[in-house]
């Protein structure tokens, strides 16, 4: 092959096709020897085109390659003799099989590959779902489809497959963990030589060294990367994740194109070093959103320019996700709010109060009404780090043996209780408290201010069996056991019906703080605390049993709605709250109740005689006003 090189484009790094040349773009000194090796995908033969020191600008290498058929092969580059991956690569080669164990009886390399296929968008529109109708499911491409019986299990096509039971089950936005390029398989530690041997820097190893390394031992290689974190390669879709590795990248965007279709979000958990280089992680975000029309990202990392990344412009419709935002950013006055604190906040009081554990009602009652003035908040009970919801309640110790870790992993304390029996039980009024404790969880989160998050499984009881840091567990531990899913249809049917509560009450999810007060002269506070007598309650720590009331003249709409009452319980004993006046030809129906097992949603609202609603212990009742029907006609009075 001729090689014809001209200086490059600095302007932008990694791989640029155009007409009649490629152009590569990566970090070298001006000091150091570098060059671009080109790996015929059949022979794997070598091409080594140097990049001559003229062709470099600060810390950048650029040079034009013409008439390089990228078909035949992939890259990567060299500096100083030492093989460097692109970061900056669309495309990965060598990674098309998850945790291949060819790869590591064989030997194997990753290059980059050349991105080169179209797609066809149509009339895609990203939805914006509005932050007060959210409702953010969280899920692992490969965990959520391994054990669907599809022949897509693992994959993106088997995502879009369960499109349709996300989209009845109430879901707006999905959360999906990494899904850009990671090495996932363990890979050997480097051997090293006797201490008493001494070795020089460029010492390679030869057929008639009478002293060699150790071979490392294969329980030595550490464990799966089955959850993603770590570096990665961030421009580049998760090969092993298609259905046909080679064209991934469609397979994404197709992907996002029907969850669009569905008025549906997809948010990518991005992950992130505390070594990355920021300005390449605004470029990642930039290039998601140009290239594949992702609608957001949640970020980790210890070192995220999240200053940056908040007054991007390019980003200012697409929803971030972080642990928290300087107060300077979030002055900004913005027609669309973008940024949410997604923290384990919520998570605490709720697991303590909802399992008896010290709860604190009034940091509880602060995390259902939390809202910022320019930030929306993220609440959830359970996630991928810790117990899933079923575990919180069968589980008082983690159980991570499996991990080979010696248990030492995981969070040593998660304000679980298994009440009464480590683990799964025949015992009915152990699992009527477990189910009843699922339904308050559901309820809390739902009827909270801030987005609601669940973990995939949750809504259908799936359990890790106590591993609490599943991170390594790619087996029937780490994925979503839809076995369940046929046993818990009423369980399913009772979320459905409280996701679609939420969304027909706007002011529940309301996007401004309250302000508990009648601030604009509408006969009520926008959101009001009753106990033994009505407006008379402060919420207290220890108080565990409280009225919470949103008044329907402050909700968004032309036309008054539906005054709320929540009614929360959480002594092991009956209770009492007194309600409110519901006004003039209108009575407080009960809607919900998380004590009644076999109908938590009521058929039909039940009018409540008197002024007070009794609770039964540990439970969530719901009420909601309505002008009185006489009985038997029909007809309102």
């Amino acid at each position: 092959m001729k090689i014809i090189v001209r200086e490059g484009n600095y302007g932008k790094m990694g791989v640029q096709q155009q007409k009649d040349r490629v152009i590569f773009t990566f970090c070298g000194e001006k000091e150091d020897s570098c060059a671009v090796v080109l790996v015929h995908r059949e022979d794997k033969s070598r091409t080594v085109i140097e990049v001559p020191e003229q062709y470099c600008i600060g810390s950048l290498r650029s040079i034009a390659v013409l008439h390089l058929n990228t078909a035949d092969y992939v890259y990567y580059f060299e500096v100083n003799g030492e093989r460097r991956m692109d970061p900056y690569a669309h495309a990965v080669m060598g990674r098309e099989v998850w945790n291949d164990s060819a790869r590591k009886e064989n030997g194997y390399e990753v290059c980059g590959a050349f991105a080169r296929e179209d797609f066809d968008w149509k009339e895609d529109v990203p939805p914006e779902i509005p932050m007060g109708r959210m409702f953010l499911y969280k899920l692992h491409v490969r965990g959520f489809t391994m054990d669907t019986g599809s022949r897509y299990a693992g994959t993106f096509r088997g995502l879009m497959n369960r499109i349709g039971y996300l989209k009845r089950l109430g879901v707006t936005t999905l959360e999906l963990m990494p899904v850009y390029e990671f090495e996932e398989m363990p890979l050997p530690p480097k051997a090293p030589l006797p201490e008493d041997v001494v070795t020089q820097v460029n010492w390679q190893e030869q057929e008639s060294d009478l002293i060699r390394p150790a071979e490392p031992k294969k329980e030595d290689w550490g464990q799966l990367n089955y959850w993603g974190y770590g570096d990665g390669d961030y421009f580049a879709v998760k090969a092993a994740y298609a259905s046909d590795p080679v064209h991934a990248a469609r397979e994404f965007k197709t992907l996002i194109r029907r969850l669009h279709e569905n008025q549906m979000e997809c948010v990518m958990e991005m992950h992130f070093p505390a070594d990355a280089n920021h300005n390449m992680i605004l470029d990642v975000l930039r290039y998601w959103v140009m290239t594949f029309h992702v609608d957001g990202f949640h970020l980790l990392g210890e070192s995220i320019p999240v200053t940056a990344i908040a007054q991007d412009l390019l980003l200012s419709r697409t929803k971030i996700f972080c642990g928290g935002y300087e107060r300077t950013v979030l002055a900004a006055d913005r027609s669309y709010r973008n940024l949410y604190v997604y923290k384990d906040e919520y998570m605490y009081p709720a697991r303590r109060i909802l399992n008896h554990l010290d709860g604190n009602m009034r940091d509880f009652i602060d995390q259902q009404r939390k809202q910022g003035c320019q930030e929306g908040y993220v609440n959830y009970i359970a996630g991928n780090n810790g117990f899933t919801l079923a575990d919180l309640f069968m589980y008082n110790d983690r159980h991570n043996e499996a991990n080979n870790e010696g248990n030492r992993d995981g969070n040593p304390w998660n304000y679980s209780n298994n009440y009464g029996v480590e683990g799964p039980t025949r015992k009915r009024h152990i699992n009527q408290i477990r189910r009843l404790n699922w339904r308050n969880s559901v309820m809390m989160l739902m009827l909270a201010q801030g987005v609601p998050l669940l973990m995939a499984g949750d809504e259908i009881g799936n359990t890790q069996e106590g591993n609490n840091n599943a991170y390594c567990q790619d087996n029937p531990t780490g994925w979503v056991n839809w076995k369940n899913e046929k046993a818990r249809q009423r369980e399913l049917a009772f979320l459905r019906q409280l996701v679609q509560f939420r969304m027909e009450h706007p002011i529940i999810g309301n996007e401004k703080p309250f302000q508990f007060s009648d601030y604009r002269g509408l006969g009520a506070p926008d959101v009001s605390f009753h106990g033994e007598s009505a407006w008379v309650l402060e919420p207290s720590a220890g108080k565990l049993c409280m009225g919470m009331m949103y008044s329907g003249a402050y909700a968004p709409g032309e036309e008054r709605a539906e005054d709320i009452y929540v009614a929360y319980n959480f002594f092991s004993a009956i209770a009492g709250l007194a309600l409110p006046l519901p006004g003039k030809g209108r009575g407080w129906y009960l809607v919900m109740d998380s004590g009644n097992e076999k109908e938590p949603y009521l058929k039909e609202p039940l009018l409540q005689d008197g002024s007070r609603i009794t609770l039964s212990p540990r439970s969530i009742c719901v009420l909601v006003t309505k002008r009185k029907v006489k009985k038997g006609s029909g007809k309102e009075k």
